[in-house]
């Protein structure tokens, strides 16, 4: 089996993807910001719900974002392994909150951060197992 290497500058494009990613999730989230605590019990709130989020920029600059990632990373895995591209595409498990604090003033605790630290870990286990793995079958 023909296998791909990983090249600096494939590498800054997977990074890139993790950015775009957390940019998806920042204009996901603010769209749904459009109104606090909604609380739907008929139709016509449900309708006038969807058209605030409907008619939110962030809403589209997320849906384009998200077709942006496509192209992006269905171009990187013709050049990548899928094993090698997703333990590397995990920094959004950092960004994502690092953004939330920065931008959404969100407050992350110590324990979520805990959760964190354990999924990198988790992603590390499983990129080491995986790379031994293909170094004993070669």
């Amino acid at each position: 089996m023909f296998k791909k290497k990983l090249t600096l500058k494939l590498l800054f494009f997977l990074i890139l993807t993790d950015f775009i990613e957390t940019f998806t999730h920042l204009c996901f989230k603010k769209s749904a910001l459009i109104e606090n605590e909604v609380i739907i019990t008929r139709f016509s709130e449900l309708l006038v719900f969807l058209q605030n989020v409907f008619s939110s920029p962030f809403l589209w600059l997320g849906i384009l974002s998200v077709l942006c990632t496509f192209i992006l990373w269905s171009s990187l895995l013709s050049k990548v392994d899928l094993s090698v591209a997703v333990p590397v595409c995990s920094f959004s498990y950092i960004l994502v909150p690092l953004a939330s604090i920065i931008f959404l003033h969100e407050k992350v605790s110590l324990f979520r951060w805990s959760g964190v630290l354990f999924i990198l870990l988790g992603v590390v286990f499983v990129s080491l197992s995986a790379s031994g793995k293909e170094r004993a079958l070669e």
